[in-house]
């Protein structure tokens, strides 16, 4: 089915989309950077006896490292492993499909 989109729509979608990819990795690496910091930290209080006790070290366990262990790597393949998982043909034809809908709900007056 043919959409009624031109090209410069088009391109605007595909830019659109392309900054919402930047600003998740941006977060996604961040958010990692944070997680190895605090990982290492935590690694040198439980086995080393540097005295590591100040305010946000001092809560971090073994249970907290786990679960954030967890989402970084649930993060790492929504963000990585999904674009291979759902390729870009997928990725295309959602687009079309939600721009379709999109475009036959708009009532013109």
């Amino acid at each position: 089915m043919e959409t009624n989109l031109s090209n410069d729509q088009e391109q605007v979608i595909l830019q659109e989309l392309a900054s919402k990819k930047v600003i998740q990795l941006k977060s996604f690496y961040k958010h990692l950077f944070i997680y190895t910091i605090a990982l290492i930290l935590f690694l040198l209080k439980e086995y080393t006896n540097l005295p590591l006790q100040f305010f946000p070290i001092k809560y971090i366990n073994w249970v907290v490292v786990i679960i954030w262990s967890a989402v970084i790597v649930g993060s790492a393949i929504d963000l990585f492993a999904s674009y291979k998982i759902f390729g870009q043909e997928w990725e295309q034809r959602k687009m079309k499909s939600i721009l379709e809908k999109k475009y036959k709900k708009q009532k013109w007056e």
